[in-house]
């Protein structure tokens, strides 16, 4: 073959299949990248791998092409393309012309046709043509000097391959989809005869034109008088199958020559797009991470001179060793830097060094910048020290700022603020050299949008609590678990039982493919949804199909058993650590957008109390001694208090202030009926609507919950809005708000961007509203909850107590408590949950105590 290779990149093809393939990429201000990483880091292995000498990249130019022109149903039946993917393709024309790479498109042509065009003129001139697509009409431009490169699968495809994929020569694609078409591109074919037929077909007459004059040829009547009744359908699907190599683009080689790309465009461009490692890549600049840290030991003259610098400066950034170096599960190293970029390695195993340092850590006058404080608490915690006076935190900062980046590490936060990220992940000593430098950019970002009251007010104490409840933490009743596990192994084997005689077979339940074989294919069930892989088997699959089949319900209580089981009946005994004899969950601060609190090792958040066996995991959760007590306090029903308060609904606050059941008071609202005739059913009914509207539930996912009518869902809500009009002004505001401003505030100004409430999609639009009506309210729910843990902590520290904070789960708090601060507790709790925040409604507050986290009763 000839050395010099072309390579035409298919954009409109590359650009899908990065979308497809790469979820949920988006920048921090909530563009949609995934699509343009996934075509950057194809077309940079292109070019870094196989050297082209020529390339061009080849776009539809989106307008009616000729083939549309000819047949008004060619595509009709691809989906339009996504609103965050069109978003996305001006930003791939900007990778392309930052490559210096030459772009075709031409209004009614596809990309195929320029491609089959400048792969035409490229045999003329003696190139190898390397064809960048999945797409199945490309395949019959393969030959001898013409591959497909498949981005999908990382391979080039000759004549060979191909012939092994399809079964049939690639030139001949054509002449096969003209008879079993082409569902994707509606390309109608010849009716019956399926893709087995075609291949047949083609494979013993060559090509459509020597089938048709041959058709008495074919050996079954019923197929050959198909083909001759179709024969005009099969000659048209030829021709829309067919690639117009004749488009008028012109072919220059200089033009089509690989360029030097622009690497400080692509370097401007990548950093705009948040993708950091593309834009250091390209960056015209050293990486100041690059260069060698002189690192000092904090002994000596070193360890003055680093007290010397702390104390005049009046700040010192902190970062302990980011892995375990010594084996033990002990960190013995704390790098420190100061505010002229000097940078000590601190032994925490030194207690003349640690006393040393003490007058930084608990010096209230000096300004300690780390990130992620709890952590470093718990390392100096290990040591016997602790930290006083004013912290700054860059991970909860960077929270604050953008809570939908989800991603706060040192590297991201200096690439984003200082230009700068190399390196710094695994190199604590790289890492806290740049502390003092993001707090100033940093501290200032959050003063000019009002966040910095709540960051130190709220999520800088908050992480001391966080702290000192990780540090606390559970007791486990392990003989309880233990006595639940063997139970739940006979449960489930009586379970297996039972499902296999009624199926009348044995089969892995865990299986979805095995399980899909027996319900649709051996028991015949009527399949619900369609996966990729064949038929869902999820719950809520099996839930439609539960009065189908006996066995339906018990395949639905053994998983339903095998998951508490597993998760947390088995879990949560090798959770404990065997040094503290309980268990130590992480409390994260930063992973939800609109700032409640979640936690991991175990998820508390999850544990299940819908169902009985899922409540008695609860009574496995027990004080430290037997002469303690559990306390639980739960707020009652805080988020439809705090709708009340924002929306300023007369009704809404009446029954609030008159201590209403609030769900009966709906219900004899919407059904225009006295409280006292109000009946269950119509409670749960308003219970639904109540919490929905929270949600921005729609009539469809209403009627969906309550199981009615999609029409009488719609009224309900209808009604719902006559009586409380004040909600839906709230909600109309808040909505208003977000697209003017492009976030929304809680009571305590916490922000949430919600870019995507101007979106032309009416799907994710909708989407965005309900985030723009929850996040007021769930947010606010949240800081809430917070002040109120704070305030509790700061009371009890105050009164030197015992008692301890162990688990906040989604609006109530756990603590363990001395039998003798029982009474003094319950009335702090009460106190500081009920008036850390003034509202337009009385804020109440469910306390219950007992021997363990199941059995409490009210107090």
């Amino acid at each position: 073959m000839p050395e010099s290779k072309l390579f035409l990149i298919d954009a409109h093809a590359l650009c899908y299949r990065s979308y497809f393939a790469i979820k949920g990429l988006a920048t921090s201000y909530g563009q949609a990248t995934n699509a343009v990483y996934g075509f950057a880091n194809t077309l940079k292995k292109i070019l870094r791998e196989y050297k082209p000498e020529y390339l061009a990249v080849c776009f539809d130019a989106g307008k009616k092409t000729h083939r549309q022109e000819k047949f008004a149903e060619y595509k009709i039946n691809r989906p339009s393309m996504p609103d965050d993917l069109i978003s996305q393709l001006p930003l791939i024309k900007e990778v392309v012309a930052a490559y210096n790479l030459p772009l075709f498109e031409m209004e009614g042509f596809e990309a195929d046709d320029i491609i089959a065009t400048l792969t035409s003129k490229a045999s003329k001139e003696n190139l190898d043509v390397v064809i960048v697509s999945d797409d199945k009409d490309m395949f019959q431009l393969i030959g001898d000097h013409v591959r497909i490169f498949s981005s999908r699968n990382d391979a080039l495809i000759g004549p060979d391959e191909a012939r092994q994929r399809f079964g049939i020569d690639p030139l001949r694609i054509t002449d096969y989809i003209a008879l079993a078409g082409d569902k994707t591109d509606n390309i109608p074919g010849v009716a019956g005869v399926g893709e087995v037929t075609a291949r047949t077909l083609i494979n013993e007459f060559g090509t459509l034109e020597n089938l048709l004059k041959n058709v008495d040829k074919i050996s079954s009547e019923k197929l050959r008088e198909k083909i001759r009744e179709q024969k005009e359908a099969a000659i048209f699907s030829k021709e829309l199958a067919v690639l117009d190599a004749s488009v008028p683009v012109s072919f220059d080689l200089k033009v089509l020559r690989v360029q030097e790309p622009d690497s400080s465009q692509l370097s401007e461009l990548f950093r705009r797009l948040e993708f950091r490692r593309l834009a250091e890549e390209y960056s015209p600049e050293p990486q100041v991470a690059d260069q060698p840290i002189e690192t000092k030991k904090a002994v000596g003259e070193d360890l003055k001179d680093f007290l010397t610098k702390s104390e005049k400066d009046k700040i010192a950034a902190f970062l302990p060793e980011a892995a375990d170096e010594s084996g033990d599960g002990q960190i013995r190293r704390m790098f420190a830097a100061t505010k002229d970029g000097s940078v000590y390695d601190i032994s925490l195993d030194d207690e003349r060094v640690r006393s040393s340092c003490r007058k930084i850590w608990e010096n209230p006058a000096i300004i300690k910048v780390t990130h992620d404080i709890k952590n470093v608490r718990k390392v100096l915690a290990e040591k016997g020290e602790e930290v006083k006076g004013e912290v700054f935190d860059l991970l909860l900062a960077g929270y604050l700022l953008a809570p939908s980046q989800g991603n706060f590490d040192i590297g991201t936060l200096a690439w984003g603020y200082l230009q700068n990220s190399s390196g710094l992940l695994n190199q604590p000593s790289r890492a806290v050299s740049m502390l003092i430098a993001l707090y100033g950019k940093i501290k200032e970002e959050l003063k000019q949008k009002d966040l910095l009251k709540l960051f130190n007010e709220i999520e800088m104490p908050l992480s001391y609590v966080l702290f000192k409840m990780e540090s606390a933490g559970v007791s486990i009743d392990e003989k309880f678990l233990a006595d639940m596990s063997v139970d739940c192994d006979k449960r489930i084997s009586a379970l297996l039982k039972d499902i296999y005689r009624l199926a009348g077979e044995e089969i892995n339940l865990n299986s979805p493919k095995q399980l899909s074989r027996l319900l649709f294919e051996k028991l015949k069930l009527p399949a619900v949804k369609k996966t990729k892989t064949g038929f869902s088997t999820n719950e809520s699959v099996l839930v439609k199909l539960a009065d189908k089949h006996p066995a339906i319900n018990k395949i639905l209580e053994y998983r339903q058993l095998a998951k508490l089981k597993s998760t947390y009946i088995d879990a949560l005994p090798k959770l404990i650590n065997r040094r503290s004899g309980k268990i130590h969950a992480s409390f994260n601060q930063v992973g939800t957008e609109t700032g409640r609190l979640s936690s991991n090792n175990p998820n508390l958040q999850n544990i299940p109390i819908r169902t009985e066996l899922g409540q008695q995991i609860r009574r496995a959760f027990v004080p430290k001694s037997k002469d303690r007590w559990i306390i639980s306090a739960d707020y009652s029903q805080i988020e439809l208090r705090i709708l009340g308060h924002l929306a300023q609904d007369k009704n809404l606050l009446k029954a609030f202030k008159q201590d209403e059941d609030i769900h009966t008071f709906t219900a004899a609202l919407i059904f225009d009926v006295k409280e006292k005739n109000v009946t269950a059913h119509m409670r749960n009914a308003a219970k639904r609507v109540n919490f929905g509207i929270i949600y921005g539930m729609s009539a469809f996912g209403l009627a969906k919950d309550l199981n009615v009518p999609q029409q009488e869902a719609q009224e309900f809500i209808d009604k719902y809005f006559l009586r409380y009009p004040g909600v839906k002004k709230f909600m109309d505001n808040e909505i208003a708000k977000a697209e003017k401003n492009g976030y929304v505030l809680t009571l305590l100004n916490r922000r949430r961007y919600i870019p995507e409430i101007n979106s032309d999609n009416m799907a994710v639009q909708q989407f965005a509203q309900r985030q723009a009506i929850n996040t007021p309210v769930q947010g606010s729910a949240a800081d809430l909850m917070k002040l109120a843990m704070i305030n509790i902590q700061n009371a009890m520290e105050k009164q030197k107590m015992d008692s301890r904070m162990i688990i906040t789960v989604h609006d109530e708090l756990v603590f363990d408590v001395a039998a003798d601060e029982k009474e003094s507790l319950v009335a702090i709790v009460r106190k500081e949950m009920e008036n850390c925040m003034k509202l337009s409604v009385p804020i109440k507050v469910s306390i219950k105590a007992g021997k363990n986290w199941l059995e409490t009763k009210e107090v």
